[in-house]
């Protein structure tokens, strides 16, 4: 199908599964997950697996754990992503995310807008039930939620769980359709009666099948048991959990320099830590017990510690907000530029538990870095702007100072775009006012970096860094850094990630139609402006002196490139497919070839950087 014409179709479909919110403001899928890693393979046939040791029962996951795959001591594959950012409300703090993207954190089809096949797959690892009887009384239980803090599946789309019987077959036992959006988890118990399950190595397996039409079509899965002397009605456990991370020490950024912070720390700390348990036995729990130690982790040093009581109404299902006093103490003293990382770990005490005590300790990291940040560093959803033809797009976020500092360049996360959009240009800008917001009069802009290109980073953090040319010297106080997409430029749509779970104010600002408006979405886009020391962009050296282009040939190329340029330092390279990966990066100096010829032939773009050296990605064809 004409490439063109997938474009227009995945348009016209995001347009339609993002009606609930108005004006020129549009949410999308994320279309990637960076944060997975390696590669997936599906295998239709949960397999028997020969020689290994058989759990025994109970079987209990809760996905509380901190790793992003499901525990190999129990599962067969890595396909879902185990997170606590895609769930809303789950039973306790994790889940499992079932949606359209591989483990490369891609589409399992990066062209097709129509196809609909098999996704992710959760298999258990062999479980042995050969000493029980349908007389045992065995279930297994699991809650699921569709969309969570993603797209909802669409009709064609469904979950599914599968029993693997003594023969190797594969029977489904249970599904649900979907064309259903977000809701609260939903409790399913599946009784096992057939004998033909009780075998030495009996299985289970969850599957979904998604719509591939650039849609994240979520399902999430949670606290899945299988134990015998149990009934339809044992749809309780005698455990109390935490439900999702703490909240961040800082009031309103969920990151920024240490030195900013220590210049206004009763301003910049929170007063509370907020966490959320439930109470999921049918026990009566009228107050939980817990504590809470924040450490500087550069030196050890515990810095606050305490303990809390959190009231509860006392029967299950029930969630309620634990808050914490956190004094400001004794801050320790860095020097201006250094990272520096505090640990809070929370744990509840004296309650009910199923034995497994994970879900009981919370561990997390309140990081000060160089940069200020609204989002948590994950995204679930991408923000872009409709555009008009003849109009430009601009997005600013409103960030402040505490003391006087130095911008020195910009991070964006971009959502994917399909395909790679490396013809949409973008300006970044620094204001230090908006006409109409907070009184100004009229917008004033400080510096601005242009023509710049999107991409995508599988760095650690994910975020792509612009170094600017020319630092931008702020005072103390509010500033607005953000976009701006030239009309007529083609840079329309431009994705940019979404933390959906930010709560609260967004600070965001559009402009569209040549007047600044305050955003209506939910959640913070992702764009961290870098304060403080020099900064480079990503895998390309900050330099000062005037860029020189480049080019490459020949084109079409068969087995080799060569890159022509005039500096005498060698320059890195980087060749990307249309979906925007990475394939092949080196260094090369002027005059010099790489080779392609192990590339399929097709379209790549091919980027040059460092030095002295800039320019646009170039198209080119591989025969």
């Amino acid at each position: 199908m004409n490439r063109v014409i997938i474009a227009i179709c995945f348009l016209l479909s995001i347009i339609t599964i993002t009606g609930d919110v108005s004006g020129q403001e549009l949410v999308a899928p994320i279309n990637y997950n960076p944060v997975l890693k390696g590669h997936k393979t599906l295998p239709r046939r949960a397999p028997k697996t020969a020689g290994a040791t058989a759990l025994t029962l109970p079987f209990f996951e809760d996905f509380s754990s901190y790793w992003i795959y499901p525990d190999s001591t129990k599962w067969m594959d890595d396909e879902v992503y185990i997170n606590n950012t895609m769930c809303v409300s789950p039973i306790d703090r994790g889940c499992a995310t079932f949606d359209d993207l591989n483990s490369l954190g891609m589409p399992y089809d990066s062209f097709s807008t129509t196809a609909v096949n098999y996704a992710d797959s959760l298999t258990s690892r062999p479980i042995d039930l050969s000493g029980y009887t349908p007389a045992d009384s065995l279930y297994l239980s699991f809650y699921y939620q569709p969309q969570g803090h993603g797209f909802y599946p669409i009709y064609g789309d469904s979950l599914m769980l599968y029993f693997v019987d003594k023969y190797g077959g594969v029977v489904k036992e249970w599904s649900i359709d979907g064309g259903i959006g977000v809701q609260p988890f939903q409790q399913v118990m599946i009784p096992l009666l057939d004998t033909i399950f009780f075998d030495t190595a009996f299985q289970f397996r969850f599957v979904n099948i998604a719509s591939l039409d650039y849609s994240d079509a979520v399902w999430n899965v949670d606290y899945i048991r299988l134990a015998a002397n149990r009934s339809v009605g044992d749809s309780t456990v005698p455990d109390v959990a935490f439900t999702s991370n703490p909240t961040f020490l800082l009031n309103d950024y969920t990151s920024m320099p240490y030195n900013q912070f220590k210049a206004n720390p009763l301003s910049e700390m929170a007063t509370h830590i907020y966490d959320t348990i439930q109470n999921d036995s049918s026990l009566f729990q009228s107050a939980i017990n817990g504590s809470m130690i924040v450490t500087d982790k550069g030196t050890g040093t515990v810095l606050t510690s305490g303990t809390y009581t959190s009231s509860l109404a006392g029967y299950q299902k029930e969630q309620v907000a634990t808050a914490s006093s956190i004094p400001v103490g004794t801050l320790p003293s860095y020097a201006a530029g250094t990272r520096v990382d505090f640990g809070i770990e929370y744990y509840l005490q004296s309650t009910p538990s199923t034995g497994v005590t994970v879900n009981d300790t919370i561990v997390k990291d309140q990081v000060f870095d160089n940069y200020l940040a609204y989002d948590d560093g994950t995204a679930e959803k991408s923000y872009y702007l409709n555009l008009f033809p003849t109009l430009d797009g601009r997005i600013a976020i409103e960030y402040h100072l505490d003391e006087p500092d130095t911008i020195r360049g910009m991070a964006i996360y971009f959502g994917r775009q399909l395909p790679y959009p490396v013809y949409k240009t973008f300006n970044i800008f620094i204001w230090t006012a908006l006409k109409d917001i907070n009184g100004a009069s009229a917008d004033v802009a400080v510096d601005s970096d242009e023509a710049l290109i999107p991409y995508y980073n599988d760095t650690t953090n994910n975020f792509w860094t612009y170094a600017f040319t020319t630092p931008v010297v702020l005072p103390a106080g509010t500033f607005y850094a953000g976009t701006q997409q030239i009309a007529g430029a083609g840079d329309d749509s431009l994705y940019f990630g979404l933390d959906a779970n930010r709560i609260g104010s967004n600070h965001a600002y559009y402009n569209v139609l040549d007047a600044w408006t305050p955003s209506q979405i939910s959640g913070a886009i992702m764009m961290r402006p870098i304060l403080g020391h020099s900064v480079y962009n990503t895998s390309i050296k900050e330099v000062n002196a005037t860029p020189q282009q480049w080019k490459v040939m020949p084109n079409p190329a068969r087995d080799e490139l060569q890159f022509q340029f005039e500096s005498n330092e060698n320059a890195a390279y980087f060749v990307t497919d249309i979906r925007g990966v990475t394939i092949k990066q080196g260094h090369v100096a002027s005059g010099k070839t790489i080779d392609i010829s192990g590339l399929t032939p097709g379209m790549y773009f091919v980027n040059l950087g460092g030095g002295v050296i800039s320019g646009a990605p170039q198209k080119i064809i591989k025969l």
